[in-house]
Formats: structure tokens, sequence, C-alpha cells
């Protein structure tokens, strides 16, 4: 399955999803929002950090969203590939074999 069927595949599971708990993904993205909007950092760095986490969690539905909201934030290749790097140092084998998930995954959307 391509990185664009996972982006798919994973906004179809959580229309599912908001229409069967509405309350609890509308306090979600509530809380998504918050935390993403003002602040210290910038939106960029707070999606370098969401992506760190989705590598060292294993989430491959966290990857794509992630590396999709990187792009359009204007991320780099560069860029992400530092975020990776910090995450396997913290991480280990696991984390390296999920940053080669996520870079692909950055590499496919950004090609279009």
């Amino acid at each position: 399955m391509s990185w664009t069927d996972k982006l798919d595949d994973t906004r179809t599971q959580l229309r599912g999803l908001n229409k069967t708990i509405p309350d609890t993904t509308r306090a979600f993205g509530a809380l998504g929002k918050s935390v993403k909007e003002g602040g210290a950092l910038d939106f960029k760095t707070k999606e370098f950090i969401a992506l760190g986490i989705a590598v060292a969690m294993r989430c491959e539905a966290c990857i794509v969203l992630h590396c999709q909201a990187l792009l359009k934030a204007g991320a780099t290749k560069e860029e992400v590939g530092d975020v990776l790097a910090m995450t396997i140092q913290m991480g280990g084998g696991p984390s390296m074999m999920y940053a080669a998930k996520a870079l692909e995954c950055f590499e496919e959307l950004s090609a279009g």
C-alpha cells in the first residue's frame, strides 16, 4: 500500500470515528488546535516533534498525517532527516525501522 493510500484510508477511518463519537473527536481536535496555535514554538517545530513521537510510538497513521502537515508547512527532507536522526538516537532500533518508513512517506508525498 502506498503512503497516499494510507493517508486516504486514515482519513476515511477518522471520518467514521468522528461520526461514531463526535463529542470525543471534537474535543481531541480542539486540544490539537490549542497546542498548535501560539506558544513559544512555531507550528512546523511542533509538527517535527509530533513526527518524532509518531516514529517512536510506531504509528504509521500518525506518520502519514504529520508528514503531510510538514509538507504543507514547508519542511525539507533535510529537516525531516534531522528529526528522524534524533528519534533514532532516542529510540534505538525500532525507531530506526519506523524512521525509514517516515522518510519513505515524506518522499512519496512530496513527489506529489
